[in-house]
């Protein structure tokens, strides 16, 4: 069921006393930033003061983060206990994410990029040498699942967490992917291809591991693969999203 915030919908996959699951929407800070813009833990946090009568600053812990144009499944933590467990499962990629993008190119076959990135002090994100400075290195494995013309939907799994780096990787391969004014060839108006489509992660206080898919939305470019999309759905294996209240 999702939750309204103004212009803001928010889908709630799931939810019990340890984890809020939810769906980012594109273009929605993941948290409070300089524009002074609503935000996601901010909405959520309301969300949650509200729904159970909470007064005062409500506790959601942020474990991870989604570029501010990227949308998709994201999980919270509502106690400090299930944030440091979950904290922990992410530093170590030891849950499982998968990210769709659709590359600007042809991406003909699977591929592992390697590179080893910086961040400059801009906020751009940059391929540097092994031996630069503050560089980290990143890793990715790019599948494709279909192609059109000169674009390629492809399926992205992360083995580092680095900012940016499914989009710089693809850029400085030579598929840059669409809409993306900073890294690649988007121009205004156009929305960045980029979607956190599943999420599989270990419950912080149960032998449990809750998976969840959710498609991009069928508009703008993703509409263009959408019987690609439906089809790459079907046979995710994603077990039900059933809430817990």
């Amino acid at each position: 069921m999702p939750a309204q915030f103004g212009k803001w919908e928010i889908p709630i996959l799931y939810e019990d006393n340890h984890l809020l699951i939810a769906v980012k929407p594109p273009n929605l800070p993941t948290q409070a930033d300089i524009s002074g813009d609503a935000d996601m833990l901010t909405l959520l946090k309301a969300y949650i003061g509200e729904k159970y009568h909470k007064p005062g600053n409500v506790y959601l812990g942020l474990v991870h983060r989604l570029d501010r144009p990227v949308g998709g499944v994201m999980v919270f933590a509502r106690t400090s206990k299930a944030a440091s467990r979950l904290s922990k499962t992410f530093a170590e990629h030891a849950q499982e994410r998968v990210y769709l993008a659709v590359l600007e190119g042809t991406l003909s076959e699977p591929c592992r990029l390697e590179d080893t990135l910086r961040k400059d002090a801009s906020g751009m994100v940059r391929v540097v040498s092994s031996d630069t400075i503050g560089a980290k290195r990143a890793l990715l494995e790019t599948r494709p699942v279909a192609r059109q013309a000169e674009l390629t939907l492809t399926e992205v799994r992360l083995h580092t967490g680095r900012s940016h780096q499914i989009r710089v990787q693809h850029a400085h391969a030579g598929l840059p992917l669409w809409g993306d004014n900073r890294y690649g060839h988007g121009r205004p108006g156009q929305q960045i291809a980029l979607w956190a489509a599943y999420l599989s992660v270990q419950h912080p206080t149960r032998e449990e591991t809750l998976r969840f898919f959710v498609p991009p939305p069928n508009t703008g470019i993703w509409q263009r693969f959408s019987a690609e999309l439906q089809t790459y759905g079907e046979a995710f294996h994603a077990p039900s999203q059933s809430s817990a209240h």
